[in-house]
């Protein structure tokens, strides 16, 4: 196995991230008011997908906490073919999410994104991305994902490792 592969983590935004799911971030989002005025409402920031016919079937919702991954090396990405994953800071938890398109795995096609504390991610089902990779110890994430009959849970070893960079400046 040759050293691992540097990829500059790039700053997440929805264009940037269209091909992998959606960016969950009330920044530049529609909203109306709703509680007679004293709530905004940032409305369908993302779609949970879930696929198949499974009985008992359905959209969960649960809190991760993660530590960082040291040393900061990515040997294994992983996908849930039947249903989108999203996940979203709780208490300013930035992460990075290391991505490739659906379909099957092209080790060159993976992208880093840098998620900011007060940003989410919804990925598609089908995407490729890394297992969560928080940058502080004890960060929480709300996810919500799909529970049900099937095998929701591909994982692929990487040839190479990803060795995330962050940017500079």
């Amino acid at each position: 196995m040759t050293g691992p592969r540097n990829l500059v983590a790039e700053p997440l935004t929805r264009e940037a991230f269209a091909p992998f799911g959606e960016v969950i971030d009330a920044r530049g989002a529609d909203s109306f008011p709703i509680n007679q005025g004293r709530t905004e409402r940032f409305h369908a920031l993302a779609a949970v997908e879930l696929l198949g016919e499974a009985e008992g079937l359905r959209g969960i919702l649960s809190i991760f906490r993660g530590q960082p991954l040291e040393p900061l090396e990515i040997t294994l990405m992983e996908r849930h073919p039947l249903g989108s994953q999203a996940f979203v800071a709780i208490n300013d938890g930035a992460f990075l999410a290391v991505v490739a398109p659906p379909g099957e795995f092209d080790e060159s096609a993976v992208r880093v994104f840098l998620v900011r504390g007060d940003q989410g991610v919804n990925y598609r089902a089908g995407t490729w991305h890394a297992p969560l990779l928080p940058l502080k110890p004890d960060s929480d994430y709300l996810v919500v994902d799909r529970q049900g009959q099937g095998n929701n849970c591909d994982e692929v070893t990487l040839d190479t490792p990803i060795k995330p960079v962050m940017p500079t400046g």
